[in-house]
């Protein structure tokens, strides 16, 4: 299970959604498998449960699960496929960061360095 940072600007429950899309991304959750529930992952995680809720509802809008009434959430067949619209705003963002990177003075290589750190630490 993915632990949540407290100091993050980032809200808790975007941190649930990128958690368990990182679980899917890197297999730890296949095609149709069920979720924790709500009420184990408020209890693993210590949040309160309608946080949880809201992840799930955002995870579920944006395809990468979905809910069978009376079991529960699994993850959806198509997480894995190719969202072209995603991955080009994704690229954007990328190219954003680098143009920022460099702006700050770090070099080409620097930059290449910490891109090939990250995906050797599988993006961590």
């Amino acid at each position: 299970m993915f632990q949540l940072d407290l100091k993050s600007k980032k809200s808790i429950y975007e941190q649930i959604v990128d958690g368990i899309k990182a679980m899917i991304i890197s297999g730890e959750y296949s095609a149709d498998e069920k979720l924790p529930s709500v009420r184990d992952l408020s209890a693993q995680l210590t949040v309160n449960p309608n946080t949880i809720q809201k992840a799930f509802k955002a995870l579920e809008q944006q395809g990468w699960i979905y809910t069978v009434t009376g079991r529960g959430c699994f993850v959806s067949e198509s997480a894995k496929t190719i969202d072209r619209a995603q991955t080009a705003h994704l690229f954007d963002n990328i190219a954003n960061s680098v143009k920022e990177l460099l702006y700050l003075g770090l070099s080409i290589e620097e930059i290449q360095k910490i891109v090939d750190d990250m995906i050797m630490k599988g993006g961590n």
